[in-house]
């Protein structure tokens, strides 16, 4: 009996889909002339209360060629018209089965959309006399369903359809139905769901993806409204939580990664790398790569960049993601996406939602970021990866040129202990969590710097991402010497990475100029060292450590003395290479007169006191006694720098990144996602 019940049941399911299948081929058959409610009034009204069969609209529409669809030009038209019709629907079930054919729509008729085909989307999808007018009534009915106090699920099938709608091309800003989005704006929808904790934790991370790919339509051809009206939003709610769906996404990732990491040190590989050493290291943590999330930088740098506002955000403080135990509940069941492109789980970060606990070291959105970025810049031989640390840089900058921002980095009663990620290196160990001081974050901020700079010295030099983390150095350099702020820092680090940095550039300076103008990045260092000996002693924090630089410039006398033979040698040459050499050998003179200064000076008081090899503190005790006689030249410009600029410098950049966020967020709305089991469940009775 249960055998033949199942039967029973297995054949009316097929049958319906046969039925919903049936109706679908009628309107989208090109001998389809006739009105399908002449032989069924209520055609309409029944089929948006069957399941759309989303597999069947999709691969019936990618079937037909162009000359096929434009057959059934009018059928889709039509469809397309009483699927915004059903939007208004009392009973729900309609509506969603609408917004599910919509999807279907749009996506079928785009995958047609080729330079061969010959026709156009929107007149095939709306008609054009019809289109303002259909895509009006669209916008308008999907901001009411968003804004308003129906179901949860609904509003998320409502910004998937958004999304899909966004992303049906691989370039936004050809996406000309987009048109029709910037003029009938869904901006306060979106911010509406980003300031209320609830529609927060279920929709965010879709709302603030949505927002960035809209910002970014034709953003550099025409004035778009996202763009403008992101830029003056003040409402501190909306930013909060705006910012919170971003924490929330970096963290997970920050968490999977870390999960992953610890998980391969205990693991298979740690227990081969003990067993036959080092060289394993490398293999191990390539297991370690997870995919990176764009869209939610993407999101964040919009936010930075455009809106000034959002700066106050970076600092807002919360207890430490991850040390605080929060009660979870159950979520649907989502599909399986790539590590680091899930939507966050819950909104377990804002303060109001989570206990504070004096014990538990408060945290801050851009403590979570750094972290982030310390994870992807480790390596950039992927694309994505390159992509990922480029941005990041790239936000730095943004921080790095705000005042408002500069003022809570350094200041000294905001101490945070920042566990930034590492990359395994041979002849270094591991620091333990617990050994990282508490610090203003521009400490932070220095430490991932150092760490990009010794960690990338490679055949495949990522000299763009050099240049970039120098300016940042530089910036935060001019901020201090401006506001006389005396950062208690590892200035020596640094000094030596970027030392370093300059052996490297010599080393392999063939290799290098094949490929790039390292002059500039000479040039760039060069003069990081003339901001501390001309101005170190407006921002160092002690006298002893304007000393301590002076004796590393000395200790390493025979770097600065090739680099200056080098430039020497190609500025004299009538070579490519002639005029950005002659720069550094100009820039190089200060740091040539403290050497040709002091090393007689040292010799000469080793040789009166009859020691082979002088101490640091002997060395010192020389400098200090000498500087009463060194001449240095006042060099100008030493603390200006040019501002960021994404339009003239970062265009075809941002281009690209929106077309691969585009790509990745149109292959994660798989079908799955837009019939959601969980809506027909939640709207199976119709009342």
């Amino acid at each position: 009996m249960m055998s033949s019940d199942l039967s029973t049941l297995s054949l009316r399911k097929r049958e319906e889909k046969e039925d919903i299948a049936d109706r679908h081929s009628g309107i989208l058959d090109s001998r389809a002339k006739d009105d399908p409610t002449k032989s069924n009034p209520r055609f309409w009204d029944e089929l948006f209360l069957m399941k759309v069969n989303l597999e069947y609209l999709e691969a019936k529409l990618e079937s037909l060629d162009g000359e096929e669809l434009m057959k059934i030009k009018d059928n889709v038209n039509s469809l397309f018209q009483h699927c915004i019709q059903a939007l208004k629907a009392e009973h729900q079930i309609r509506v969603v089965n609408s917004l599910q054919t919509l999807c279907a729509l749009i996506r079928g008729v785009h995958q047609k959309n080729k330079p061969t085909s010959g026709f156009d989307i929107i007149n095939l999808l709306m008609g054009f006399d019809k289109a303002e007018l259909r895509m009006q009534n669209l916008m308008e009915s999907l901001d009411i369903l968003l804004c308003g106090e129906g179901s949860e699920s609904l509003k998320s099938l409502c910004l998937k359809l958004l999304l899909c709608l966004v992303t049906v091309t691989d370039n936004i800003s050809q996406n000309t139905i987009l048109e029709y989005v910037m003029i009938n704006s869904i901006f306060e929808a979106i911010l509406q769901i980003l300031s209320h904790p609830p529609s927060r934790r279920e929709h965010g991370y879709d709302a603030v993806v949505l927002l960035a790919l809209l910002v970014n339509y034709r953003k550099y051809e025409s004035v778009n409204p996202y763009i403008v009206k992101l830029s003056i939003v003040d409402d501190e709610g909306t930013l909060n939580g705006m910012g919170l769906v971003i924490a929330r996404a970096l963290f997970e990732y920050n968490t999977q990664y870390r999960d992953k990491e610890e998980e391969n040190q205990t693991g298979f590989f740690s227990a081969l790398t003990n067993m036959v050493g080092s060289m394993f290291i490398a293999d191990a943590d390539e297991k370690i790569s997870v995919q990176t999330n764009e869209a939610i930088l993407l999101s964040l740098y919009e936010a930075v960049h455009l809106n000034r506002n959002f700066i106050t955000v970076l600092a807002q403080s919360h207890p430490e993601m991850g040390l605080v135990t929060v009660p979870t509940t159950p979520l649907p069941t989502t599909p399986t996406t790539p590590l680091g492109t899930t939507p966050p789980s819950s909104d377990v970060i804002s303060p109001v939602e989570l206990p504070l606990d004096a014990d538990v070291q408060s945290s801050n959105l851009l403590i979570t970021f750094l972290k982030y970025s310390s994870i992807v810049m480790q390596d950039t031989k992927d694309e994505h990866r390159l992509n990922s640390g480029k941005l990041c840089l790239i936000i730095l900058t943004c921080i790095a040129e705000d005042q408002y921002a500069n003022a809570f980095l350094h200041d000294d009663n905001m101490n945070f202990r920042v566990n930034l990620h590492k990359m395994p290196m041979r002849h270094r160990k591991k620091a333990a969590d617990k050994n990282i001081p508490c610090r203003p974050l521009v400490c932070a901020v220095l430490d991932l710097m150092v760490e990009f700079i010794v960690t990338h010295m490679m055949k495949e030099f990522p000299m763009d991402l050099y240049v970039r983390c120098i300016q940042i150095i530089h910036k935060h350099l001019c901020y201090q010497k401006k506001c006389r702020v005396r950062l208690h820092y590892t200035w020596r680090e640094l000094w030596a990475a970027l030392i370093n940095l300059l052996k490297f550039l010599m080393s392999y300076e063939t290799v290098l100029l094949a490929k790039h103008n390292i002059f500039t990045l000479a040039l760039m260092v060069v003069n990081l060292f003339n901001m501390f000996i001309t101005y170190g002693d407006t921002f160092l924090p002690t006298p002893s450590s304007y000393d301590e630089l002076y004796y590393e410039i000395i200790r390493m006398h025979q770097i600065f003395d090739n680099l200056y033979s080098m430039v020497l040698r190609l500025s004299t040459n009538a070579g490519q290479w002639k005029e950005p050499a002659s720069k550094v050998t100009h820039a190089l003179v200060n740091i040539r007169a403290i050497i040709n200064h002091f090393n007689p000076k040292i010799e000469s008081y080793a040789a009166v006191n009859h020691i082979s090899q002088l101490s640091e503190e002997q060395v010192l005790e020389v400098v200090r006694s000498n500087y009463d006689t060194l001449t240095l030249k006042l060099q100008d410009g030493l603390d200006q720098y040019e501002r960021y600029s994404e339009q003239h410098k970062e265009a075809a950049f941002f281009k690209e990144l929106a077309r691969s966020i585009s790509i990745n967020v149109r292959r994660n709305l798989s079908l799955n996602t837009l019939s959601q089991e969980t809506l027909l469940k939640e709207f199976s009775t119709i009342s």
